[in-house]
């Protein structure tokens, strides 16, 4: 047999064995079980829970803190919904003496990761506070690292941390 078609078949094998092993290499990295990259379906979904609920738990009014108390509670789970009802609390005793309005608009927000039911995204909000005892108006923008679950169906927000 020629020398030349040993060799070939070494460096093809050799080729095979490489190509094979940056092939596993790939289905095992982070990256391949991130639906968030391959899945506009689920990235929506959960984007648009996530938004949806932030929009609504981190907006009231000074005399209807119930209907905020009460978005939290479907939308929160976990350290979340902990963390929010003693920062909440707060809000309850002095939101009726200031009279205050707060208004939540998630303006931007990307799913980093997303794998199975679990999704971590990146919120931008843009808040207006609305003071009626004295008139005065502020706004301030604010960025929140998200965790979030699907449990029963539904997307729930179990971590928020502030950036």
């Amino acid at each position: 047999m020629p020398r030349y078609l040993i060799v070939a078949a070494v460096v093809l094998a050799l080729l095979g064995g490489f190509f094979t092993w940056q092939a596993v290499s790939l289905r095992s990295a982070d990256s391949a079980s991130n639906s968030a990259l391959v899945d506009t379906g689920a990235t929506a979904e959960v984007n648009s829970a996530v938004t949806n609920s932030l929009n609504r738990i981190f907006s009231y009014s000074y005399d209807k803190t119930e209907v905020t108390e009460q978005a939290a509670a479907t939308a929160l789970r976990g350290r979340a919904l902990e963390t929010y009802n003693q920062l909440f609390g707060q809000v309850r005793a002095l939101a009726p003496q200031q009279k205050l309005v707060l208004t939540t608009r998630v303006v931007s927000s990307a799913v980093q990761s997303l794998s199975g039911d679990r999704a971590r995204l990146l919120v931008f909000l843009d808040q207006s506070a609305t003071r009626a005892d004295n008139s005065s108006t502020s706004a301030a923008a604010s960025q929140l690292t998200v965790t979030a679950e699907k449990q029963d169906g539904q997307w729930v927000i179990v971590e928020l941390e502030p950036r």
